[in-house]
């Protein structure tokens, strides 16, 4: 089934004005006559509409269905170069983050003036309005405008976080990690933070530790972007398996 991004308002419409970006995508894939065609709002609701090809739109057909809001899952990621980032959204949000938080950090590779901080955010969200789209997800996450790591601590110490780490002695395997702090998530849920391609600093470390948990990956040396969508997998399943075991009740 095709699935189209629209306005909350338009789903409550029996013939929804689409966006631009919409409307493109249904000239397309060239709906034929009374093929089903699924609006999503990206936060959670959706509805089944009927292509009408005599009027070339969407006529009413399903009632709107709403899900409920995922248990907070935030990445915390230094930015990758080019498309290793825009992949990272891409991954994230069909692995379903609800915020995706972008770091500069000192040893970031990629430097993003203050000046164009807006512009990549919307470019990032587009990217990950897509892969919801693509992935049949509903909500679509969060991408906050990149940050420098010192302001990234305190959105960092509301949430039960895990940051990929060499430490002394070795950290716990992640999936152990969070298996062992089902008492103590913050009240923006769980993060996991994903350093840059050259590690973090000292300094960096050590404030993280103050905040957050170390955990390895595993045996072997992650490229950044490996690193990122490896844990995030690691803890949608978690979360997933551990909603499952209470009956889905919170």
């Amino acid at each position: 089934m095709h699935r189209l991004l629209v306005p909350a308002a338009e789903l409550g419409r029996e013939r929804p004005s689409l966006p631009p970006d919409a409307l493109r995508h249904l000239k397309v894939v060239r709906p034929r006559d009374g093929e089903e065609v699924e609006l999503f709002d990206g936060a959670g609701a959706k509805r089944v509409y009927r292509y009408d090809a005599a009027a070339r739109g969407l006529a009413q057909s399903g009632e709107i269905v709403r899900l409920p809001r995922p248990k907070p899952l935030t990445l915390f990621a230094c930015v990758t170069k080019g498309s290793r980032w825009d992949w990272t959204v891409e991954k994230a949000t069909e692995l379903g983050v609800t915020r995706i938080v972008p770091v500069v950090s000192e040893r970031t590779i990629v430097r993003i003036p203050a000046s164009e901080r807006a512009a990549k955010r919307e470019r990032w969200t587009r990217i990950a309005e897509d892969a919801a789209r693509q992935s049949d997800a509903v909500w679509i996450p969060e991408v906050v405008e990149p940050v420098d790591f010192r302001d990234s601590l305190a959105l960092v110490g509301r949430t039960r976080c895990f940051v990929g780490a060499l430490v002394e002695p070795p950290a716990r395997p992640i999936l152990e990690a969070v298996a062992a702090c089902a008492a103590g998530i913050g009240p923006d849920g769980l993060s996991v933070y994903v350093g840059p391609e050259g590690d973090f600093t000292p300094a960096e470390l050590a404030a993280l530790m103050e905040i957050a948990t170390p955990v390895n990956f595993g045996p072997t040396i992650l490229r950044a972007e490996t690193a990122a969508i490896f844990a995030v997998s690691v803890l949608s399943s978690w979360m997933a398996s551990d909603n499952a075991r209470k009956g889905g009740v919170e």
